[in-house]
């Protein structure tokens, strides 16, 4: 049990929101991926910059800051080292998940079963 002076962590989450961090990237071959972290959860963990020369990281990361220019209009990277080409911040558990057509649907504060039986809280 972890004791506290002031405020507990999930006290001050609850006042100032923006609870959840959401990640994109995407591969050179196209694909997606998405990283989010509850900041409730002791073992939530997220790398904003890879490891590599810090003229490529991005400089400017804040809680609660939203991010979505990661590519340039050619499409190239703008920090070499950023995991996430976007991202954001967000007080709601959204869900995120591909549908049977291959769009990418949103559900918030509820969870998607697949048609295998497998279910997820998780992105």
């Amino acid at each position: 049990m972890a004791n506290y002076v002031g405020q507990s962590q999930e006290q001050y989450f609850m006042q100032n929101g923006e609870r959840f961090f959401y990640g994109l990237r995407r591969t050179d071959n196209g694909e997606l991926f998405m990283g989010r972290v509850d900041q409730l959860a002791q073992d939530d963990a997220v790398q904003i910059n890879k490891i590599g020369d810090p003229i490529n990281n991005y400089p400017n990361f804040e809680q609660g800051q939203e991010f979505y220019e990661g590519r340039d209009y050619q499409h190239n990277l703008v920090y070499e080292n950023l995991n996430y080409e976007q991202f954001k911040h967000d007080d709601r558990d959204m869900f995120y998940y591909i549908n049977s057509e291959g769009e990418l649907c949103v559900r918030v504060n509820e969870d998607h079963t697949y048609d295998d039986g497998s279910s997820s809280s998780g992105i």
